[in-house]
Formats: C-alpha cells, structure tokens, sequence
C-alpha cells in the first residue's frame, strides 16, 4: 500500500483499516516504524556530554548498562525487514515486466531515490551548521566549546551510516533474491559462515582490514532472511530455534571470545561489534529477527484492530525523517542546556533516571519541529520501480557502479563528518580522507545514478 493510497483515503482508523490490502503484513510495517523508534530513543538515552564538554556514551560511562543492548540493537530487524519489502518490489516488477528490462535500473533507482533525497537535505543542514562554525570561528575556538562543536560535525551525520549499509542491501537485492529462489535457507547458512570464517581470520591475526568484509556478509545475511520470511520459510518453530540458538550464541561469544558485551560501538573500544560488524552481532540479529518470527502472529491479531493499526501507519510516514534528525534535536537541546548552566546528573544515578523522561519529553517537541520542517522533502514526489524501462539486461552496470559508489560516499561522509571547511582527515579502511572527498565521492555517484534515467522513446 503505497503512501498516497493511505493519504487519499480518510484519516479515520476504520477507513485506513479498509485501505489496507487483505495481504498486507501490517507485522512487517509495524516492525520497521518499532525499529527506528527504538534507535532514536537509544541514543536519547546513550548520548551524554560529559562536564569538560565532550560526547560520550552512558554504556561506555556505566558497562552495567550495556546488556541493554542485546535487545536495544535492533538494525537487524530494520534489514530483515528491507528483505520483505525489497522482495515484494521484485515480485511486482516481474510481473509487469517479465523480459527483465531495465528492471534492475528501475529498481536501484526508486530505492536509492527514496533514501536520498531525506538524507541530502540533512547533510545540507549540517554543511551549511559546519560553514556557519568555521567562519564564526566557533571551532577554532580553544576550550569546551570549539571540541563541543568539532565533535558534533562528526558525530551527528554518523547515523548516515545504516543508510550507506542499506543501500548497499538494495543494490545486491536482485541477485540475492535470485539466490534465495534457488536454494532458500541455504544462502543464510553460507553468509553466516562465511561471516564466521572472516572473525576467525582477523581475530587469528590475519589482517584487520579482513573484518570489513562482514559489512557485506552480516548485513546480508539479515536481509536475507526477509526473503525467507516473504516467502513462509520462517516458520514460529525455526522463530524459536533462531531465538534459542541466536541469543546462545552470542552469549558464548560475548562470554569466551574476543567480542564485547556491547552490541553497538562504544568511544574507546579496541574491538567493536559495529564496525565492522562481528559473528557476535549476527548471533544477536538472529536472535531478535527470531522473537519476531515468534511475535508475528500475537502482534498480527492486535494489528488487526483500527486503532492500533491507524497508530502504526502515521507513525510511518515520520519515521524515516525521525530518524535523520533525532540527533539534531538531542545535540540542540543538550548544548542548550549547557548554555544556561543546568548541571546534567551522574549517569545512570537515580537523578538521572528521573530527569530522563522530562529530557525525553524535551527531545520529543524539538525532535517533532524538525520533523514538521522537513517531512515534506521525505514525502514529495518519488521515482517508482514501475517507470518506463527500456535498458536491456539483468544487471545494469551503470546503475550497479552508481550504487557502489554511492554506497561509500555516504560512508565516507558517516566517518568523516560534514566540516568541508575544517576538512579534518580520518582514517577510512586504508588512509585518511576528509569531508571534500567523501561529498566528492558522493557528488559522483549521485551523477551516476542521473544517468540511468531511462530516455523518453523516439517518435
């Protein structure tokens, strides 16, 4: 059910649940708006600054809490979730287009449009917050202050990073869909190993830079399973058993491996199980991706009804936008409140946790604003999979480089941050860059991706 259908249709909870086609899986929905809610309020949580003004982390501040975590790290379920929605896509565009026409273009080019054009307007912002602190002087500026906002130009746009992993998702969609049709559950087996295989030899003292292939396998291996899950592979009894043995093993990982306990990266840590990503990682995606193999038919019932249903479906139309700019919101208010001198309490003292649903509340009405300012870039005219299509052959390489490309722009620019001014180098993968070079990057691959618009037909 597309957007406009919803929005055609009246805002009543009744007349949304009529719109909703008889096969929609309102699950699958509901888990991709739950998944980035739960980001969003996990970094409200997390993000703390501490008293001589720097960015850090209450896991890293207070270890206790990151067991918190291993439910709190739900990016597997958003790239479970993407395997759904990227197979369903797929279906449709061989069924209106069975001599594979263009299809992959098409298809690359709707997903990365839809993703894009947020994701621009937020690093808009942030250029034009960088530019604004360079000529003012702000971040040359010695003390609390000039680091204050050093560091936000880095660790705002960071979030940037699930949107480089995902498109990267979109654009080896076709051929893992391909794939999964032609040995199903047996592709999931192969990436975990082969996942496992890549732990061994960078924790074996191979080289490090080895690791960096699990961004490729972990995350595919979790869209994967979206592709199990679309086609009633991910039965509650193989829900159970991913549970049981995901959990499991990342237990034992965490417990008797080189892993730490905390699912997402930490400031300081020698090892993280982000990036790259680690077997541990996957265990805990296999794991939460299977509580909600085991929840889908509980929740398919309570999504049955109007209400909650109607809930699910306008807390979707925000969510991506939500996402791109909570951090901004988090950033605006705490520095706000170090202006005025509020004192923020102790992490994790009983002060803070009390303090902790105001700030929310705070977040929430500054988070909504920014929300309100650009939902309409998130929402506007969109580029579907179903446009005119007349470039031949499975794959198109034009499209495919524009993907590859693209995919380490964004990453570059989630690493390095946004200070094009400043033009700080940081290491990425083998050598440092600065910000001009991942825009440049990224300025390359949008060119690309221009390129495969198909031609109006001649007359």
């Amino acid at each position: 059910m597309s957007r406009t259908h919803l929005d055609a249709a009246a805002r009543t909870a009744s007349d949304i649940d009529a719109a909703t086609p008889a096969d929609r899986d309102r699950w699958v929905d509901t888990l991709r708006v739950g998944s980035l809610l739960v980001v969003v309020l996990g970094h409200w949580l997390m993000v703390a600054i501490t008293p001589d003004g720097q960015i850090t982390n209450a896991l890293a501040v207070v270890p206790a809490l990151q067991p918190l975590t291993w439910l709190l790290q739900v990016m597997p379920l958003f790239f479970l979730v993407g395997g759904v929605a990227h197979a369903h896509t797929l279906e449709s565009l061989e069924r209106r287009h069975p001599d594979t026409r263009g299809r992959y273009a098409a298809f690359l080019r709707a997903r990365a449009t839809r993703l894009l054009r947020p994701t621009l307007a937020f690093l808009a912002v942030w250029v034009a917050l960088g530019v604004v602190a360079d000529l003012s002087g702000l971040t040359s500026r010695p003390g609390d202050a000039g680091r204050l906002a050093r560091d936000a130009l880095v660790m705002v746009p960071q979030l940037l990073w699930f949107v480089g992993i995902y498109l990267g998702a979109c654009a080896f969609a076709p051929l893992m869909r391909d794939l999964h049709r032609r040995w199903a559950l047996a592709v999931v087996v192969a990436l975990v190993v082969l996942a496992c295989v890549v732990d061994l030899v960078r924790f074996g003292g191979g080289p490090e830079l080895v690791g960096n292939l699990n961004f490729v396998l972990v995350w595919l291996a979790l869209h994967q399973l979206g592709f199990a899950w679309r086609d009633g592979l991910l039965t509650t009894a193989r829900g159970w058993a991913m549970a049981l043995l995901g959990f499991g093993a990342m237990g034992l990982a965490v417990a008797f491996g080189p892993y730490p306990t905390s699912m997402v990266g930490l400031p300081g840590e020698a090892v993280s199980n982000m990036a790259p990503p680690t077997a541990a990682l996957l265990a805990q995606g296999i794991g939460i991706c299977g509580l909600a193999v085991v929840l889908r038919p509980g929740m398919a019932r309570v999504l049955a009804r109007p209400r909650v249903w109607r809930s699910v479906v306008l807390t979707g139309r925000v969510a991506m936008t939500t996402f791109l700019w909570h951090l901004t919101a988090l950033m605006t208010v705490l520095v706000a409140l170090r202006a005025l001198g509020v004192v923020q309490p102790s992490v994790a003292s009983w002060q803070w946790w009390l303090t902790r649903p105001l700030l929310f509340a705070v977040l929430a009405v500054v988070t909504g604003t920014l929300v309100a300012l650009f939902v309409r870039v998130d929402g506007g005219p969109r580029t579907t999979a179903h446009a005119s299509l007349e470039r031949r052959g499975r794959v198109d390489p034009v499209a495919a480089a524009a993907a590859g490309v693209l995919f380490f722009g964004i990453l570059i620019v989630s690493i390095v941050g946004v200070d094009v001014l400043g033009n700080r180098p940081v290491f990425f993968l083998v050598g440092d860059v600065t910000p001009v070079v991942g825009f440049t990057v990224l300025a390359a691959g949008l060119l690309l991706l221009r390129t495969t618009r198909p031609r109006a037909p001649r007359t």
